[in-house]
Order: structure tokens, then C-alpha cells, then sequence
């Protein structure tokens, strides 16, 4: 299976690409984390509405035909490492591709959430989109070491 971790973002440090890469490389084929960039639109005192709906098409346009759509979004359910381990269970028995879609400054569209299958909220804080990248990727990496029972995990 894959999971395909699409954010509007480009050109990041080095060190947003080094952690993702750390945690990306450590898991196994039959768990592939990939990552696609979208890159932004110019940010203008324009309509940001209409910018967070062509960074949302690009987004849905860049996720694997018939895949099971995840967003990252303040509004939805929190999900403890245990719940991550449980939804990675499913995603690995669906056989399906797996997108989760990190918006741009502006948040998702109404169209992106409304395809979306599951809406997983990281944290009540409000994290700099570079750094959601690190941590979703280690966050697949410790679900995926806790149904493994990989030392990695130590709750």
C-alpha cells in the first residue's frame, strides 16, 4: 500500500526534507510513505477563498485514483497513536491508496472536506505547515512500529 502525504508547500529547508525523509525511509515497502508538493498560489489581498479552492483542486487532482482520502484539519478528530495504529490497520486491509492532504495557509476548501473520508486533527495547536510534514510521517512510523510490535513505540 501506499500513503501519499500531498501538501501545498514547496521548496522547504533542509531540515523539514531531512526529518521527513528519516521517518519515510524507515518504513517498509508494504507501507510506502510518498511525498507530492503542491505549490501555493501567490499570496495576493486577494479572494483567499478562491485560493484555498484552486490549491484544493490541485490537491484532489494529485491524489491516486479511488483513494481514501484524509485531511489534516483543526476541526477534526483528534486521533491518539493508538487510534493512528488502528485507521494505518484499516488503510492496510482497504488495499486502497491512502492521500492525506495538507492545505496551505488558508486551510482546505469546502470541496476538499466534503471528499474527504476522515478528518484527523493532530493537535489543538496550530503547527507551521512545514513542520505537519515531520510529524505525520513519524506519526505513520510509530503506527506502523505499534501493530509491529517494533520497539520504536514505548508508550
Amino acid at each position: 500500500m501506499q500513503i501519499h502525504l500531498i501538501g501545498v508547500g514547496d521548496r522547504m529547508p533542509d531540515w523539514v526534507e531531512q526529518g521527513y525523509r528519516e521517518y519515510a525511509k524507515r518504513l517498509p515497502r508494504e507501507c510506502e510513505l510518498l511525498l507530492k508538493e503542491i505549490s501555493p498560489n501567490k499570496r495576493r489581498s486577494g479572494d483567499m477563498n478562491r485560493i484555498a479552492q484552486e490549491e484544493g483542486e490541485r490537491l484532489l487532482a494529485a491524489a491516486p485514483p479511488r483513494a481514501h482520502l484524509v485531511i489534516l484539519d483543526i476541526a477534526g478528530k483528534p486521533w491518539r497513536t493508538e487510534d493512528v495504529a488502528q485507521a494505518l490497520e484499516r488503510w492496510l486491509q482497504n488495499g486502497r491508496p491512502v492521500a492525506l492532504l495538507i492545505g496551505g495557509p488558508e486551510g482546505l476548501s469546502r470541496q476538499v472536506k466534503q471528499q474527504a473520508h476522515e478528518s484527523w486533527c493532530l493537535s489543538p495547536l496550530t503547527f507551521p505547515h512545514p513542520l505537519v510534514r515531520i510529524i505525520v510521517a513519524e506519526q505513520i512510523y510509530r503506527a506502523w512500529s505499534l501493530l509491529r510490535n517494533h520497539p520504536y513505540h514505548r508508550p
